[in-house]
């Protein structure tokens, strides 16, 4: 898989995209993610990717040109199969949405700033639309981190054991179970029984009732 990030502030996504199942991913040649910096793809000396709105409302906005520029010059590369951009009036982003870009070949994301993009781009140049939350960031670099990381950890070998990843919390639409480590006893606080015995049919009875019941009392929503 490759994630091709265009973003003025790159240097905000090295850290958050460099470190644990991530970095894993990228050295196996699992994942490769690149920041494309808009800046790259101005014409005057200044750099710049951003003027004023028509209608004389407050706040600037990203132009158009300088993201057509990036964005063909990386289709001239390469076909890609998602152009997203992470915005706050876009679909929610869940488990199932990673789920469907883990099967993805190539996906360009286009990290918002300022007010916003001209919506010419939305209209013409993105295939996707995504948020993370009913909130606004700074801008989408972080947004971008979140959709990158949970979809690389995905792909089959990112994790030491490709099982985990269907345990986790909304695989099937319910919370995770409770779960425990070793002692299994502290302070008098006591592992559940039924994790200790061995019986893999019991437990995982146990496991789906408790996940159900969490999910009825903290989700409820998504039964």
């Amino acid at each position: 898989m490759r994630i091709d990030i265009i973003t003025v502030l790159p240097e905000l996504l090295e850290s958050p995209l460099s470190h644990s199942i991530i970095k894993r991913a990228k050295d196996k040649g699992l994942a490769e993610i690149n920041f494309v910096n808009l800046r790259d793809f101005t014409t005057d000396k200044r750099r710049t990717v951003d003027d004023y709105q028509y209608g004389g409302d407050a706040g600037m906005v990203m132009m158009i040109e300088p993201v057509d520029k990036a964005i063909s010059y990386l289709k001239s590369q390469r076909d890609y199969d998602e152009i997203i951009y992470t915005s706050p009036d876009g679909e929610r982003f869940n488990q199932k949405i990673a789920n469907e870009l883990s099967l993805k070949g190539n996906i360009i994301i286009l990290c918002g700033h300022y007010k916003g993009i001209d919506h010419r781009i939305r209209e013409h140049l993105i295939t996707r639309e995504i948020s993370i939350g009913d909130y606004v960031l700074t801008g989408g670099e972080l947004a971008a981190a979140v959709i990158t990381d949970s979809v690389v950890r995905l792909l089959p070998g990112a994790m030491s054991d490709n099982e985990s990843a269907l345990s986790d919390s909304f695989q099937d639409g319910l919370l995770a179970p409770p779960i425990y480590t070793r002692p299994a006893d502290y302070k008098g606080w006591k592992v559940p029984e039924i994790l200790l015995s061995g019986n893999d049919a019991a437990i995982d009875k146990w496991q789906f009732e408790q996940s159900l019941e969490r999910t009825k009392l903290l989700r409820p929503e998504l039964l």
